[in-house]
C-alpha cells in the first residue's frame, strides 16, 4: 500500500509540465448544473432545515470523511471510534448504535443500501447535501433523521487534471488522483482512484503496536452521454477496499475512576470490499421530466474482534458478512416551472440478500469465568463438593444467517404556488417483508463429577426461521410564505425506521440452550436465572420499525446582501423507538429492542456573513431528548435523557482571503474553527456524561496557477475528551477522541 501511494504521489507532478491552466475549478463548477435530482427542491430557500457544503468549502474545511462533518451542521453528530464497520449517526436527539440508521445516505442519486458503507474517504466531491428531519416522503426507509445528498465531480463540470497527496503529523499519507475529459460535446468521461494509509493514534499496550492503523483505496469510473435534447445517461461504477485495526477502548477502573491504558490480547480489525454501479437516466419530453436511477451494490465485509478487550483469554468474534443489493427508483414531475401545480411522482423497489456467519469462540478464561462458574455456583447450592466440567478449554458457537429483504414503494408529492404562500403535500406508502433462517451449534464434551466417570458430548443446535412483513404510510405536509428577504415555514413530516433482527444475541441463546440441555440430561433443575438468558427464543430477537411524527417551523433570511440566516425549532413525538440493549448478567450480546416511546424538541440557527475575503459562519443545535416511556424491567428510566446524542453542538469558522497579483502566488487563505459539543449522556440512567468540550482548528492555504498548499491543524488545545462508551462482561469501556493533529497538503488541478 504504501509503494502504491508512492507512485501515486510522484505521478502527481507530471502534469505540472503540461499544458497551461484552465479557469478556476471552483468557479467553473458553480455556473455549472448538467442534470439535478428530480427529488431535489433547487431554490436557495426552501421550507426545510437544510446545510449544503460546496466542494470550494469541503477543501478548505479540510473534510476527508463523512465523520468529519461531524458539528458541522446543527444537532449533527458522528462519533469517530471504533472502524468503519461502526457509522452511528445522531440527528436531533435520535440515532442507532447498530443495524437501522436514522439517516439516509445518496451518493449521485444513488442510495446507500447498507449503514457499514457509510464511512468512506471523500475525494473529488462537488457538493453535500443535509437536510435535517424526516424525508420518508420522498426517501423512504431509515431516513427519519435526514437525508445526506453527496454529488460527485462531473466531467461535465470541469475537465482536466486533478491530484492531492498529505502527511500527517503522525506520519500518515493520504493521496488522490483524477481525470475529467469531454472528448465531445454530449460524451463525458473520468477516472479517480484514492488511497489512505493510515499510521494511528492509539497504542495497544499489550501487543505495543497502534490498534488504529490501517489503509483503504478507493476509486470512481464515471460515464456520461447527452444522447440528444431530450435524453442522457450517467453511469457511476464505484469501489473501495479498507483493511483496518480500530477499536480504542479502555476499561474504566470503577475504583479510582481512572482509565486503564488499551489492552487486549486478540487481534481486533475490520476488513470491507464494496462495489457499487448506478444508472441514471434523465428524460424530458417537454412536458414531463423522468429520472430512472438503478443500481447494483454489493458489500463484503469481515469483522475481527477481541470482545472482552482485557488482557484474558474470554472471547472473540469473527463475523463476515456478504450482501447484494439492487435499487430501482422510477420519478416523474411536470416539466414546466413556471406552473401553479408542481407535482412529482415515484415507484421506488429494493431487493437485498444478506448472508452471515459470526461463530463467537469462548477460550479459557472465558470457558471458567462466563459459563462454569455460573452453572457450578448454581450446583454448588445443592451438591456443594461437585461440579460439571468440560472436556475442552475453548470452544466455538458457530451461527451462520440467511437475511434477505423485499421492499417497494409509491410516492407522490405536489407543489401549489398561491402568490406569497406555497403548500406542498406528499404521501408515500411502503411495504418491506423481510425473513431470516437461522443456524446455531455447538459441540463440546462435559463431565458432572459426582455421577460420571467420563465426558460425554454435548450437541446443541439451534435452527429455524422467522418473517416479518412490515408497511407505513409516510405524510408530509408543509405551508411556506415567501417575502421580499427570505421565507418563513412550518411542516408536518412522519419518519420510519425499518425493524429487523438481533443476530448479536444468538451466542447468549445457545449458551442457554446448552446449559439447558446438559442438567436436563443430568435430571438436575437449577434456579432459570443461572441458566437462561433474559430472551431465549428466536422470535424474541425480532424488532419492529420505529417512528415518529415530526413538527417543525422554520425560516431562511437574506436580509442584507451576503448574509443569509437559517433558523428552525423543532418537535418530535417517536413510538416504538429502537434501543440499544445489553441482557443481564455476564452477557456476551446485545440487541435492539422496541423499549421506548420518546420525545425531543429543540433549536437550529446557522448565520453566514461574507464580505470581500471575508467569511464566517456559525452553526448552533440545541436538543432536550427524553425517555417518555422506558422500563428494563428493573429500572423506570422515564424523563431520562436519550443516552449518545448530545444536547449542544457549535461550531464557528472564520475565514479571510488575500489576493495577490502576480504570476506565482494568486490567493492567500487563513482559516480558523472551533467547534464545540456536550453534554452527552452514556447511560439510560443519565449517571455517566461526557461534558461539553470544545476543539480548535487552523489551516493556511496558498494558492498558486497549478498548485495549492495547505497546512492545517486540528485540536490544537490537544482536548481531552470521550467519544463512546460501552459495557462488554460487567465492564465498562471508554474510547478517546484523537488528539492534537496537524498535516501539510499538495493539491494540483490542470
Amino acid at each position: 500500500m504504501k509503494k502504491c501511494l508512492t507512485i501515486l504521489a510522484l505521478l502527481l507532478a507530471l502534469p505540472l509540465m503540461a499544458q497551461e491552466p484552465t479557469d478556476s475549478l471552483h468557479h467553473d463548477i458553480e455556473l455549472v448544473e448538467i442534470s439535478a435530482s428530480l427529488k431535489s427542491d433547487n431554490r436557495a430557500s426552501k421550507p426545510i432545515s437544510a446545510t449544503t457544503i460546496t466542494m470550494a468549502q469541503i477543501e478548505q474545511r479540510g473534510i476527508g470523511s463523512i465523520k468529519e462533518l461531524s458539528l458541522i451542521a446543527p444537532n449533527f453528530y458522528q462519533p469517530d471510534y471504533g472502524s468503519s464497520i461502526t457509522s452511528s449517526i445522531y440527528v436531533r436527539g435520535f440515532g442507532s448504535r447498530i443495524d437501522q440508521p436514522v439517516l439516509g445516505l445518496t451518493i449521485d442519486d444513488v442510495p446507500v443500501m447498507n449503514k457499514n458503507s457509510y464511512d468512506f474517504d471523500l475525494f473529488d466531491i462537488r457538493r453535500i447535501e443535509l437536510l435535517r428531519g424526516p424525508q420518508g416522503t420522498l426517501y423512504g426507509r431509515n431516513t427519519s433523521g435526514g437525508v445526506m445528498n453527496i454529488t460527485s465531480l462531473s466531467p461535465f463540470d470541469w475537465q482536466g487534471f486533478r491530484g492531492m497527496v498529505e502527511l500527517t503529523s503522525n506520519l500518515s499519507q493520504r493521496a488522490s488522483m483524477a481525470y475529467y475529459s469531454k472528448p465531445t460535446e454530449r460524451l463525458g468521461v473520468s477516472l479517480s482512484v484514492a488511497g489512505n494509509n493510515e499510521m494511528g493514534y492509539f497504542r495497544n499496550t499489550y501487543t505495543d503496536t497502534m490498534c488504529d492503523a490501517g489503509y483503504n483505496i478507493g476509486g470512481r469510473l464515471r460515464l456520461q452521454w447527452l444522447a440528444n435534447n431530450h435524453l442522457s445517461l450517467d453511469n457511476i461504477l464505484t469501489a473501495g477496499y479498507t483493511d483496518e485495526g480500530g477499536y480504542a477502548y479502555q476499561l474504566l477502573d470503577k475504583e479510582s475512576g481512572h482509565y486503564n491504558p488499551i489492552a487486549y490480547n486478540d487481534p481486533s480489525s475490520y476488513k470491507r470490499l464494496s462495489i457499487s454501479d448506478g444508472l441514471v437516466l434523465h428524460w424530458n419530453s417537454g412536458n414531463i421530466r423522468l429520472q430512472s436511477t438503478t443500481s447494483v451494490q454489493y458489500l463484503g465485509d469481515e469483522m475481527t474482534l477481541d470482545q472482552d478487550f482485557t488482557p484474558k483469554s474470554m472471547f472473540t468474534l469473527q463475523q463476515q458478512q456478504s450482501e447484494f443489493a439492487i435499487t430501482e427508483d422510477i420519478v416523474i414531475r411536470n416539466a414546466d416551472t413556471s406552473s401553479r401545480w408542481q407535482w412529482l411522482c415515484g415507484l421506488f423497489g429494493f431487493a437485498k440478500w444478506l448472508d452471515m456467519s459470526s461463530p463467537v469462540t469462548f477460550k479459557h478464561d472465558g470457558v471458567e469465568e462466563l459459563i462454569l462458574s455460573n452453572i457450578n455456583n448454581g450446583i454448588h447450592n445443592v451438591f456443594p463438593e461437585n461440579n460439571i466440567k468440560f472436556d475442552t478449554d475453548n470452544f466455538v458457537i458457530a451461527s451462520d444467517f440467511n437475511i434477505p429483504v423485499y421492499g417497494t414503494a409509491l410516492y407522490h408529492q405536489s407543489y401549489f404556488d398561491l402568490g406569497r404562500w406555497r403548500l406542498t403535500a406528499g404521501l408515500r406508502f411502503d411495504i418491506e417483508q423481510t425473513s431470516m433462517d437461522y443456524h446455531s451449534q455447538a459441540e463440546l464434551g462435559y463431565m458432572f463429577d459426582y455421577t460420571m466417570t467420563e465426558f460425554k458430548p454435548l450437541h446443541t443446535k439451534f435452527k429455524g426461521r422467522e418473517k416479518q412483513l412490515f408497511w407505513e404510510v409516510l405524510p408530509k405536509f408543509s405551508v411556506e410564505y415567501r417575502t421580499s428577504v427570505g421565507n418563513i415555514y412550518g411542516t408536518i413530516t412522519r419518519g420510519y425506521k425499518s425493524g429487523g433482527y438481533n443476530t448479536q444475541i444468538f451466542s447468549d441463546i445457545l449458551q442457554s440452550k446448552m446449559m439447558n440441555d446438559m442438567l436436563s440430561d443430568l435430571g438436575i433443575e437449577l434456579d432459570s436465572s443461572a441458566t437462561q438468558t433474559s430472551y431465549d427464543s428466536a422470535s424474541a430477537t425480532r424488532y419492529k420499525p420505529e417512528t415518529s411524527w415530526n413538527f417543525e417551523v422554520g425560516t431562511h433570511l437574506s436580509p442584507i446582501a451576503r448574509l443569509s440566516i437559517d433558523a428552525a425549532a423543532f418537535w418530535i413525538e417517536c413510538f416504538d423507538q429502537q434501543v440499544t440493549v445489553l441482557p443481564k448478567g455476564m452477557s456476551t450480546g446485545r440487541m435492539m429492542s422496541n423499549a421506548a416511546r420518546a420525545r425531543s424538541y429543540g433549536v437550529e440557527l446557522s448565520v453566514d456573513y461574507g464580505y470581500r475575503g471575508f467569511n464566517i459562519r456559525g452553526d448552533y443545535g440545541y436538543t432536550n431528548a427524553r425517555f417518555r416511556k422506558y422500563n428494563d424491567g428493573v429500572e423506570e428510566y422515564a424523563g431520562k435523557r436519550i443516552p449518545y446524542s448530545p444536547e449542544h453542538t457549535a461550531a464557528l469558522i472564520a475565514s479571510y482571503s488575500w489576493h495577490i497579483d502576480n504570476n506565482t502566488l494568486q490567493n492567500i487563505t487563513l482559516s480558523a474553527d472551533w467547534r464545540g459539543t456536550g453534554s452527552i449522556y452514556w447511560n439510560e440512567a443519565n449517571t455517566l456524561r461526557q461534558p461539553f468540550y470544545s476543539l480548535l482548528g487552523a489551516q493556511l492555504t496558498l494558492r498558486m496557477k497549478h498548485v495549492q498548499l495547505t497546512i492545517w491543524g486540528r485540536n490544537l488545545l490537544n482536548s481531552d475528551y470521550d467519544q463512546f462508551y460501552f459495557k462488554s462482561v460487567g465492564n465498562e469501556f471508554f474510547s478517546k477522541g484523537k488528539p492534537l493533529s496537524a498535516g501539510i497538503k499538495v493539491n494540483v488541478t490542470i
